[in-house]
């Protein structure tokens, strides 16, 4: 049957229990399937009579209410949903280049580099979510991707007041048809591996600062999941680790650290956990979480963040990428003391949902990763951690370890929450915690 990489709260008589029982859950899972898609079906047909009026088509819906606004009012500088959820999500970076749009009239708009200034650039990394910005660049439009060019937009820093300043699309009145340059902006300098020498290691053990984003979360002290440094209070991982214990106080974040039990590495506090709204335990989808911490982590090349991808940029099947993690090295066994790692190739979806693989089970928020013959996966203990994917240089997390039938076996490979999916609930709980407790900074380069 399909199983999370980790099952933290069974006892050994419990495991050993869901391991007899694990061909009948899978038809189980499946007659639950065929049950909901004719659910489905009837509350469609119920809905057709009965639902127009909830409908939000081409309008913008505030939250999970029944409310709708025009969608031209989505990101207008004035809120009008009641938890302001229209005023969120309003910056994003795009493409391979990390291209910076604002949401204005509706449109995704990409934004000229006329008149751009750092304070602009600070405003703009806040509301992705980052305390900080670091740099931001010019690019001429025509190295940028083609969909891309179609919508551009100039900041007018003389259209903001004081209570404004931190929300930059206020501030794009005006519409361009043309424009020699474009901005791409660096809130975060992340992807890189300043202590890792690379070198022959035995075995798939991993060498100190070879995956500095990879940390342990600690559930009463114990090891129960990985997770991915994405900012230096944000750390990212399953929604599943955390689903029914998102109690702060239980939980500790250990990083730095290549083997358990800890040993010089920081231990942090938790100060929130979230996970996302639709996340289920008996379902596959949604599995993302954030753990904030109390404080900020100390990036000193053995901890580094790994960089998010930007909306619209995904990774070509086949491309080798790096799980790593301390599960356990064979389906059932215990969990490792030493970090371990190992490359593995991304699969299509397509492929991962053939028959005899998983057949009926793989969404757009997942992605496959590892070896049809079998032989190298993630393992129960891994769950949380990061499948990492080198581009130009730059580390980005491509995925988060999720599930997958046993551990290693033929024509199973791993499946992970597809990051890229997941780009707009992550920057919305980071964008809403950075509204809340901005960090004063300078702007100053």
């Amino acid at each position: 049957m399909p199983i999370t990489k980790v099952q933290p709260f069974l006892d050994e008589n419990e495991q050993a229990e869901e391991k007899t029982l694990r061909g009948r859950l899978l038809a189980h899972r499946v007659e639950l399937l065929i049950g909901a898609c004719l659910l489905l079906v009837l509350c469609l047909a119920v809905g057709i009579g009965v639902g127009v009026g909830l409908s939000c088509t081409g309008k913008f819906r505030c939250g999970s209410s029944s409310r709708c606004i025009s969608s031209s009012a989505q990101c207008d500088g004035a809120v009008d949903c009641e938890h302001g959820e229209d005023e969120l999500l309003c910056v994003r970076l795009s493409g391979k280049s990390s291209v910076l749009q604002v949401l204005s009239g509706g449109v995704w708009r990409t934004v000229c580099s006329e008149d751009w200034t750092p304070t602009l650039g600070l405003s703009a990394c806040r509301q992705l979510g980052y305390p900080r910005y670091v740099e931001s660049n010019y690019l001429p439009l025509s190295s940028i991707e083609e969909d891309l060019q179609n919508h551009l937009v100039s900041i007018n820093p003389s259209q903001l007041s004081p209570q404004q300043a931190i929300k930059i699309h206020n501030a794009t009145g005006i519409s361009k048809t043309h424009c020699s340059s474009v901005t791409s902006l660096k809130c975060l300098d992340c992807g890189y591996r300043p202590s890792y020498s690379p070198r022959i290691v035995g075995g798939n053990l991993s060498a100190e600062g070879q995956f500095p984003w990879q940390v342990s979360l600690h559930f009463q002290r114990e090891h129960l999941c990985g997770g991915s440094i994405v900012a230096p209070r944000w750390v990212l991982t399953a929604a599943h680790c955390v689903y029914g214990f998102a109690y702060p106080t239980l939980w500790a974040v250990v990083v730095g650290m290549m083997e358990q039990p800890v040993n010089g590495a920081q231990y942090l506090s938790v100060e929130k956990i979230f996970y996302h709204s639709r996340y289920r335990p008996k379902g596959l989808d949604y599995d993302i979480a954030l753990m904030k911490l109390v404080k900020p982590l100390l990036f000193n090349g053995v901890v580094e963040p790994i960089c998010l991808p930007n909306f619209g940029e995904e990774f070509e099947d086949g491309k080798m990428c790096w799980i790593s993690g301390w599960g356990a090295t064979e389906d059932g066994g215990e969990a490792s003391i030493s970090l371990h790692s190992a490359s593995v190739p991304l699969l299509s979806n397509k492929a991962c949902s053939q028959p005899g693989v998983y057949q009926g089970f793989i969404s757009p928020w997942m992605i496959c990763a590892g070896y049809l013959e079998g032989g190298i996966d993630s393992c129960q203990g891994d769950s949380g951690g990061p499948l990492a994917c080198e581009d130009s240089s730059v580390w980005k997390l491509v995925g988060v370890t999720s599930w997958g039938q046993g551990c290693a076996e033929r024509n199973k490979p791993g499946v992970y929450t597809r990051i890229s999916q997941a780009l707009t609930w992550i920057h919305e709980q980071m964008e809403r915690e950075e509204a809340l407790n901005p960090e004063i900074v300078s702007t100053d380069h």
